[in-house]
């Protein structure tokens, strides 16, 4: 990637700045989050996502501080874009500054160089008739219609997941889920993992990270992880960024900054969460 190249090349003799877009937030380093979302954000702020924005705000010898809001339609409107005050059209200060994990070109706002990169993951648990499935998740296609038909797998009504269980002839074997349910007790991740110990399900096409929240819930070795693959009419795997509003180009390099003097810490925080990177 010619940009994260430059940036690499240019960080070499650049010394780590703040703007003056970063300091006048007081000291703070005003984060939007979901407050229940594990495993990427929560209000105990024990998610990866909160750890890398520790990270990055000591790095700016600032104060993370948090406006909470749950992370479905209008998140962006209602925490990334409102000023503090509501009633002031033209105000330049806003509840937060910083959306963390938003896919690289997010078209609502400006996104940083990716500090990660994960795959959606075919997630079997094992010890339900399914461990000879290991390699690929095109074997589910090849088993005998009848055991095809004892299929308990989620689906998502959007996503990578369930466009390739539609193109597999699988579509009618899945166990319809919301992208966003609006519930205020589980996320996504959490809800999956509850079926998944209830047996509702047996497996699951998903991202990367709540395939790792599944997975950290379970004695080890409770689950298959077989990486989707990329095809040039699929993609599976996605680079992940921190959003920033438009305008706000300033900030914007600092963080990309901070990512490329980071990454090693980063890839660290992820890893403890058993994400898959690429």
């Amino acid at each position: 990637m010619k940009t994260l190249s430059l940036i690499y090349t240019l960080s070499a003799g650049i010394v780590l700045l703040t703007s003056t877009t970063l300091t006048n937030a007081g000291g703070k380093f005003k984060v939007c989050a979901d407050p229940l979302n594990p495993p990427y954000s929560s209000k105990k702020q024990d998610g990866f996502e909160n750890k890398i924005a520790d990270l990055l705000a000591k790095e700016l010898k600032q104060t993370v501080e948090y406006t909470w809001f749950p992370q479905r339609i209008g998140f962006i409107r209602n925490t990334l874009m409102a000023p503090v005050d509501d009633k002031s059209v033209d105000s330049k200060d806003f509840k937060c500054d910083i959306v963390m994990g938003l896919p690289t070109g997010y078209d609502l706002t400006e996104t940083t160089i990716p500090y990660y990169r994960s795959t959606y993951v075919l997630l079997i648990a094992k010890g339900r008739g399914w461990d000879d499935i290991t390699q690929d998740a095109a074997q589910l296609t090849n088993v005998p219609l009848a055991r095809q038909e004892k299929l308990k797998i989620a689906m998502f009504d959007q996503g990578p997941g369930t466009i390739w269980l539609q193109k597999s002839g699988l579509l009618d074997y899945g166990i319809p889920y919301q992208t966003m349910s609006g519930d205020d007790e589980n996320n996504v991740a959490m809800q999956l993992d509850k079926d998944f110990k209830t047996k509702k399900i047996d497996m699951v096409i998903i991202w990367g990270p709540m395939a790792g929240y599944i997975i950290s819930q379970s004695p080890k070795n409770s689950y298959t992880v077989i990486p989707m693959k990329s095809t040039p009419g699929m993609q599976f795997d996605f680079p992940i960024s921190i959003g920033v509003r438009k305008i706000d180009k300033e900030r914007k390099a600092v963080l990309d900054r901070l990512i490329v003097a980071n990454a090693k810490k980063i890839k660290a925080i992820i890893s403890g969460y058993q994400i898959p990177l690429l």
